[in-house]
């Protein structure tokens, strides 16, 4: 198929951006495009415009300040994964991104499109929520930051409001003592995670503290498993405990199933994936 005709355009600015956002109120943005490009040609969305910031080079850009590290919106999946000041500030994320389809999409998918899309299998979103991060939200009415956690609402749908560009995606820097641990169960490496598990925690002589346990491609947005960690708190990840402690994810993930995988089957996933993580965190 091809898609319904469109109005492109390609601001120089996000200034330029966010005027064209706001003069077209049915216009699409577009970043790396794996997605948008799809859903283009089948028609699932028909806009008026597309406006292209793939040209934007302020957000492009990695930092890190004040504990934070910071990526813009553009930030390819390729490029967590080449970049070392990720790595060091956040190997999670690196670790992530390596599951994202194939080189092919990863070479061209962004961080933001994949964050703004807020499609329920992807990775990125369980870490920026695992992590405790925030979306930087650039409007005419000016920046605003929005937690990980409340950010994601449900499939497919995010607080970006509209006129609204996400700008860049921040997480604190991995302090010491921490330990990070991601997971997914697919089909074949690169398919859309069946289940999948973002994990965060603090590890002090073989007891593991503020656990974080973030699933994905379970129910309609990135849910914490908050029974399974406090259960946890203070103590030994011992095979005992971890056994108690994943017993209990059915408190807080409630997965909805999909032909070939039930919501049973992918509880299970998520117990499954919970036991890898805390074992591995436990060595």
């Amino acid at each position: 198929m091809k898609p319904a005709p469109f109005n492109y355009v390609r601001p120089l600015t996000i200034e330029d951006a966010l005027a064209m956002l706001d003069e077209y109120p049915d216009a699409v943005v577009l970043a790396g495009g794996q997605s948008l490009v799809a859903m283009l040609n089948m028609r699932l969305v028909t806009p008026s415009h597309v406006i292209d910031i793939g040209g934007l080079s302020g957000l492009k850009e990695v930092t890190v300040e004040d504990g934070w590290l910071r990526m813009g919106a553009l930030v390819r999946h390729c490029d967590i994964i080449a970049s070392q000041t990720v790595y060091e500030a956040s190997p999670l994320l690196k670790e992530a991104a390596l599951h994202i389809a194939h080189p092919a999409i990863r070479n061209r998918g962004t961080i933001g499109g994949s964050l703004a899309l807020a499609d329920p299998a992807a990775e990125l979103p369980a870490c920026l929520v695992a992590l405790g991060g925030q979306l930087e939200i650039e409007g005419l009415d000016g920046t605003r930051h929005v937690d990980a956690a409340d950010f994601f609402i449900g499939s497919f749908e995010t607080e970006l409001r509209r006129g609204e560009i996400l700008r860049a995606a921040k997480v604190p820097v991995l302090a010491q003592g921490y330990r990070t641990e991601f997971d997914e169960l697919a089909r074949r490496h690169g398919d859309y995670a069946l289940a999948g598990l973002a994990a965060l925690g603090r590890i002090d002589n073989g007891c593991v503290y503020d656990l974080r346990l973030a699933f994905f491609a379970a129910g309609a947005k990135p849910e914490l498993a908050v029974a399974s960690a406090q259960n946890l708190e203070g103590k030994e990840l011992s095979a005992a405990n971890i056994e108690d402690a994943v017993a209990l994810i059915g408190n807080d993930i409630h997965p909805v199933g999909q032909p070939g995988c039930s919501e049973q089957t992918k509880l299970y996933h998520c117990s499954v994936l919970a036991k890898r993580v805390l074992y591995r965190m436990a060595a």
